[in-house]
């Protein structure tokens, strides 16, 4: 073999080996350009920046619901409140009254009558000297006003 024969069998050698290690380093070319991989990442941030903003939306809504429904049973707590206080209020002026009734007549008024009264409904109890006076007691009770029903439990004297 002459030397120019040699030499070209080793240059082409070396080139094999030499693309060999090439590809054994298993790089690769990028073929996008720094503008392009700018403008990829920010397209990406655009996308997860519109996702953020729609779970703070839904959030936002479902929160604002919430605030709405707990302050919708705070006002039905309150006029619950109110109505219940406003009862009270309206049987304690009931019974102020029919005890007024019944102190005003000669009959009861030396009596110790309990008058007690829930939701309008008025219960008597303690001592009454006849049978008379006794439903009496019960008519002056349903005379007053705001008294729905009277429970009248006087016991007649000598009964």
């Amino acid at each position: 073999m002459n030397v120019f024969a040699s030499r070209r069998s080793l240059a082409i050698s070396c080139s094999l080996v030499l693309l060999t290690a090439l590809a054994a380093c298993g790089k690769k070319v990028d073929d996008q350009t720094v503008g392009q991989k700018l403008d990829a990442a920010v397209a990406k941030t655009e996308q997860a920046a519109a996702e953020a903003k729609a779970k703070a939306e839904t959030s936002m809504g479902k929160a604002e619901d919430a605030m709405k429904d707990a302050a919708s049973k705070a006002e039905a707590s309150g006029k619950s409140t109110a109505d219940k206080v406003a009862n009270t209020m309206d049987d304690v002026s009931i019974t102020t009254a029919v005890s007024a009734e019944l102190v005003r007549d000669p009959d009861l008024s030396a009596l110790k009558i309990n008058v007690d009264t829930k939701n309008g409904s008025v219960t008597l109890n303690g001592p009454a000297p006849t049978l008379a006076a006794k439903e009496k007691a019960t008519t002056l009770a349903k005379a007053v006003k705001g008294v729905l029903s009277v429970d009248n439990k006087l016991v007649v004297k000598g009964s």
